[in-house]
């Protein structure tokens, strides 16, 4: 059977051949948040641990002995008990018994290094390796890009999906094609927006990133996020590519307020068009919500990365949930990518109604910036690839 082209060359689990009594190395991306429990460290959210499920379900099925490395936190490449990957073993044990977890792979400085040595030894005694951690995919660290250079090495279902899922929005994506792009930091996201800029019927703009934006268009912005360096990009966006949406009112808080999880001090307002000196805008105001969700119910496609505003702090959240609701209700295929995101919609209940849920954050953007990633680069280079 042909491949999809976005498979093309891309090594998958059925070319690992027999894998009967074979020991096989899973870099998983197991990066997730812990909580307190009653006896210890705990996994608070298990999504990209379920997520990994499916790969190793299929090896062990497949009479393969599975061992799965990943990393957790920042320990800087000395062991820190603070990021130890037993909760997660634990965890992992209670959802599939029988898989080892190896310790956190970036106690070895080798690791973001990308060191041959620690390469060697990570894989040695091991058959086969699969890279089932998208969220990682766009590091070139030991345990992600090496081992495809010694080992027959696959991409895992996780991987395969993504794959296929976020070609697609680049190759072929059902009309209208919407994108959401939000977020603090306009110069993370104008890559991604340049490269959507092509393909996407229309981009709606919310977040921090939104008041350069705005600025560009010459709309007094108070004392809200900005980034002056990247106004020329905004004006170059806005006037070539797909139609962009940026909000027309803002709800904003007064000036000299904090903001963030349980805070409640200064002034709420919503201002339609110009912002007042300092006040800072934080969320996207309701007409704007409105106008948004309306462009995402006529979309074949929508893709959603980045909130809408600093949805942590309840005040400043109905924007990002309107846009959650809109993308949940749309008729069309929804794609989700982005911690924020995924946990807008988590937090939502509404994680069944949407199409797809990606890993990857900056593995997301990477790939739809650039159609490739150095994992998946590497994989194709394995002995074992499939050669056209």
């Amino acid at each position: 059977m042909e491949r999809p082209a976005a498979l093309n060359g891309l090594p998958l689990l059925e070319d690992l051949g027999d894998l009967r009594g074979k020991r096989v190395l899973v870099r998983t991306d197991f990066n997730v948040p812990l909580k307190t429990g009653p006896d210890g460290p705990e996994v608070a959210d298990d999504f990209r641990i379920r997520a990994a499920l499916p790969t190793l379900q299929w090896l062990i099925d497949q009479g393969a002995t599975v061992v799965c490395a990943s990393h957790l936190g920042r320990p800087d490449g000395a062991p820190d008990s603070r990021y130890s990957m037993e909760p997660v073993a634990r965890h992992l044990a209670e959802l599939l018994p029988g898989v080892e977890v190896l310790e956190n792979l970036r106690f070895e400085a080798g690791e973001t290094a990308n060191d041959s040595e620690f390469t060697a030894r990570l894989v040695g005694g091991f058959d086969a390796y699969v890279n089932d951690a998208f969220g990682v995919s766009h590091r070139a660290h030991a345990s992600v890009v090496g081992p495809p250079a010694v080992l027959p090495s696959a991409a895992g279902r996780l991987v395969e999906n993504e794959v296929l899922t976020l070609g697609g929005l680049l190759s072929e994506p059902k009309r209208p094609f919407v994108a959401i792009v939000g977020g603090a930091k306009v110069a993370d996201k104008l890559g991604v927006l340049q490269a959507l800029s092509k393909v996407a019927d229309a981009i709606i703009v919310g977040g921090g990133m939104a008041f350069t934006f705005l600025a560009a268009q010459g709309r007094a912005i108070g004392g809200s996020l900005f980034d002056a360096s990247r106004v020329a990009d905004c004006v170059e966006l806005l006037e070539h590519g797909a139609e962009i949406l940026l909000p027309s009112d803002v709800v904003a808080l007064s000036p000299g307020s904090s903001f963030g999880p349980g805070e409640t001090g200064g002034e709420v307002r919503t201002f339609d068009g110009d912002i007042p000196e300092g006040w800072i805008g934080l969320d996207v105001g309701p007409n704007s919500a409105a106008r948004f969700a309306e462009t995402i119910a006529g979309a074949g496609t929508v893709l959603w990365n980045g909130p809408m505003g600093a949805f942590e702090d309840e005040r400043f959240a109905a924007g990002t949930q309107a846009v959650g609701s809109a993308v949940a209700s749309c008729a069309g295929s929804s794609v989700v990518g982005g911690g924020d995101s995924c946990r807008a919609i988590e937090e939502m209940g509404l994680v069944d109604q949407i199409s797809f849920m990606s890993t990857g954050g900056g593995a997301s953007l990477e790939f739809l910036e650039f159609g490739d990633l150095p994992a998946l680069e590497a994989l194709r280079r394995a002995d074992n690839a499939p050669r056209s």
